[in-house]
């Protein structure tokens, strides 16, 4: 008779499913510990491996090439950026993963402008079946194109989202008048206009942003990030989210809620697969899987060099200061002895972690010590994870001058 090795719980942001709980007690009863550490470790794999593929069209000088860079933090001058230009430079659908995230992938789409075009044609030559949504760009009102175009999106099983991009230059239109209305005032007013004319092609119920690629930040982009959040599947809205540049404190809060998620995964396949002794530390664990995890964090929080160095050269900062607002161990240097240094200090400062999680997963006989490692790993990883989101909230501060 097997005695449970999991109980569902919920406490704060870090979460065992009820799914979860079942799915890991039947691994147990039917190959022990080894299948539990088998099956959590291929959830790992499916989740870090988890493919995205956004396509972005619109008509001739939207400005999509430039969108795609700005959604990936780029400038339009960045390495690997997508071409930008008055005409129409895209003569097909041309992939532009993210950087440091190459399964996460903008698919910048030839223009939708000719007076010929044919959506049903059009979205045949572009391989619709590639893409898991469409977003349609319009730099002004939207067009017969782009109803078209959405007709025939639906009409296939696609989601689309429309995008009004370009409000920065109707903004600055408006303040060149005698006397310029309240910035809200015109944004309403593009809104407005935007659902009439969506309204009377029978897309009434369409979404509509408002955004501009040189202020990505403003204007609707968090109504754009939370609708695509919450409208993906599990697996590509973790791919989705962790990809997308810390243009904001909510972002970074996100990132930081999502990965605690995973902690307890992390932690238990590095405690119990093909674990080995670590000098001056009393149990096992395998580093290297601690060492790839914590590396795309800093990642993910915008803490490695290059992307630091792409906000630097946004912000018009020199590199060292946003630099010095990176306070904790892990964000300055990541090695091997970075890593094991943190475990020893985990273990050696009076460790405390949440009760209610070491009970959930009892370490028998001659297992006894990953239990030790894993009670370990976990608070690393947690406490890691929370001075990282720390260090880039500090950073995006520092990068703007403001709280963001």
């Amino acid at each position: 008779m097997y005695e449970r090795v999991l109980r569902p719980t919920l406490s704060g942001f870090e979460q065992i499913s009820e799914r979860e709980v079942a799915e890991i007690q039947e691994a147990y009863e039917l190959g022990g510990l080894a299948e539990v550490v088998t099956r959590v470790q291929c959830s790992l794999e499916t989740l870090w491996n988890a493919r995205l593929d956004v396509a972005v069209t619109g008509e001739s000088g939207a400005g999509k090439s430039t969108f795609v860079n700005a959604l990936r933090g780029l400038s339009d001058e960045d390495e690997g950026a997508a071409q930008t230009g008055v005409t129409e430079t895209t003569a097909q659908p041309t992939a532009y993963p993210y950087p440091g995230y190459p399964n996460v992938t903008l698919w910048d789409l030839p223009g939708i402008g000719t007076p010929s075009f044919r959506a049903d044609r059009y979205l045949e030559a572009v391989n619709f079946t590639r893409y898991d949504f469409f977003i349609i760009l319009a730099s002004e009102r939207f067009k017969e194109n782009h109803v078209r175009l959405a007709r025939a999106i639906v009409e296939q099983g696609k989601r689309f989202y429309f995008v009004r991009a370009k409000v920065d230059n109707d903004l600055e239109a408006t303040r060149r008048r005698k006397n310029p209305p309240e910035e809200e005032e015109v944004l309403e007013e593009i809104r407005r206009d935007c659902r009439e004319r969506l309204g009377q092609a029978g897309l009434g119920d369409a979404k509509v942003f408002l955004l501009s690629s040189f202020e990505m930040e403003k204007y609707d982009f968090q109504a754009f990030e939370d609708t695509l959040e919450r409208e993906l599947p599990g697996h590509k809205r973790h791919a989705f989210l962790l990809s997308l540049p810390n243009l904001s404190g909510a972002i970074i809060e996100k990132k930081r809620q999502l990965l605690h998620q995973e902690v307890w995964k992390v932690a238990l396949v590095s405690s119990l697969v093909a674990a080995v002794p670590l000098p001056g530390l009393a149990f096992t664990c395998d580093v290297s899987i601690l060492l790839r995890k914590l590396a795309a964090y800093r990642q993910d929080f915008g803490l490695d060099a290059a992307s630091l160095a792409r906000l630097a050269e946004r912000a018009g900062k020199p590199l060292e200061v946003l630099r010095a607002e990176v306070r904790s161990v892990l964000g300055r240097s990541i090695n091997k002895e970075v890593v094991i240094g943190l475990l020893g200090k985990a273990t050696g400062g009076g460790l405390v972690v949440v009760n209610f999680f070491f009970h959930r997963i009892p370490i028998y006989g001659a297992l006894a010590s990953g239990g030790i490692s894993f009670h370990t790993t976990y608070s690393m990883l947690s406490q890691c994870l929370e001075e990282l989101a720390a260090d880039s909230q500090r950073v995006l501060v520092k990068a703007f001058d403001s709280e963001v």
